[in-house]
């Protein structure tokens, strides 16, 4: 069996060690390099053609962005980033996500050698992971000077959508998402107009993540976009991200929609769970409910869609062609889930498309 060849970057030496060890143990994969910086990194991914880089946000002479930038620009390859649990980590890593990084790590900020070990499944689950995922070439940033990459600024991508008219405040737009979800869920989102229906989503994120997720989906969205807190209202013309590291659902009290955030078991080995949300969805939202399976690994959330499904609602799953990884769309298929099965960049205009249709609006009776 041909091993997954992997390159660590990482200034610290410690994590470098780390990391080839538990790559080292794997069956399926060698560490065939380790670089303290990006510069030296360069050089041995010319020599080494590795199949996939594990990649240290902040590093010296140059920062781990930077470095992403000119890789993906002059030879694209799949990149898991090592990110620290921080507000400004977070913030790096979305903007990695967004330069075409297929995944990341948050490694914490004390403890690191137990906390690293601790984190060795899902690392090398990652690792795996990216070595097939399909390759999403990225928009580019810009380049301001020489050697430094700049990345256009959020606002500047907002954009108006025409007014969907009124749709009852019944209806209910429900996301679940893993791999690559960041940039599928952002796609689906810029497209919403003002008078959007409520929309609820979990994507795979742990702690930390999330609040920076929200904030820079809401800074490009005509929706509000926000990570969903205990007991709030569900509302039209908004969008709630469930937290990192907790189970989201959905409840209701007398006509309102409401938010039920709580540290739950995890469920399907995620916390947060679309399995989760979707069943909430079924049960309280029923034939009023649009579901959206997109981009990621494994299975959670499949079997909770066929359950919307059945309780009457109206399901888009994204394409395999469109899909980083083809995992949870290919299961939520599997279950007979799906009322259609699209690319990408075709679901938010068949939503939209079915909201305006006459059956899906309240009438003016004059």
């Amino acid at each position: 069996m041909k091993k997954i060849r992997v390159l660590v970057v990482d200034d610290s030496a410690l994590v470098r060690s780390l990391l080839t060890e538990i790559i080292n143990r794997q069956p399926d994969m060698e560490c065939i390099g380790a670089a303290n910086d990006p510069l030296i990194a360069r050089e041995m991914i010319r020599d080494l053609d590795p199949d996939v880089i594990t990649l240290d946000v902040e590093m010296p002479r140059m920062d781990g962005i930077d470095f992403l930038g000119r890789l993906m620009r002059l030879r694209p390859m799949p990149v898991v980033m090592i990110s620290t649990m921080t507000a400004q980590g977070a913030e790096v890593t979305l903007r990695a996500l967004e330069l075409g990084a297929v995944d990341f790590v948050a490694k914490p900020r004390i403890g690191l050698a137990n906390g690293l070990r601790d984190l060795a499944s899902e690392i090398v689950e990652k690792v795996r992971v990216a070595a097939v995922a399909k390759f999403r070439r990225p928009l580019l940033p810009t380049v301001s000077a020489p050697g430094t990459a700049v990345l256009p600024p959020a606002s500047a991508t907002r954009s108006t959508n025409a007014l969907i008219g009124r749709v009852s405040t019944e209806k209910m737009i429900c996301i679940g998402a893993s791999t690559g979800g960041t940039e599928a869920i952002k796609e689906i989102l810029v497209c919403m107009p003002a008078d959007s229906p409520a929309i609820v989503i979990t994507q795979h994120m742990p702690p930390g993540f999330t609040t920076s997720f929200a904030a820079r989906l809401n800074s490009l969205c005509q929706i509000t976009v926000k990570e969903a807190s205990h007991g709030e209202r569900i509302l039209p013309g908004h969008a709630y991200i469930a937290p990192g590291g907790k189970q989201f659902r959905i409840n209701r009290s007398g006509a309102n929609y409401v938010a039920v955030v709580e540290d739950a078991e995890l469920v399907n080995r995620h916390r947060p769970s679309v399995e989760v949300l979707f069943l909430s969805c079924a049960e309280m939202v029923g034939r009023n409910a649009y579901g959206i399976m997109l981009t990621g690994m494994g299975n959670d959330g499949a079997r909770a869609m066929r359950e919307m499904h059945d309780k009457g609602s109206y399901n888009y799953v994204q394409d395999e062609a469109s899909c980083v990884v083809f995992g949870m769309p290919r299961e939520a298929i599997a279950h007979g889930a799906a009322d259609e099965v699209l690319p990408l960049d075709k679901i938010a205009p068949a939503l939209l498309a079915k909201l305006g249709a006459s059956g899906d609006r309240l009438h003016n009776r004059i």
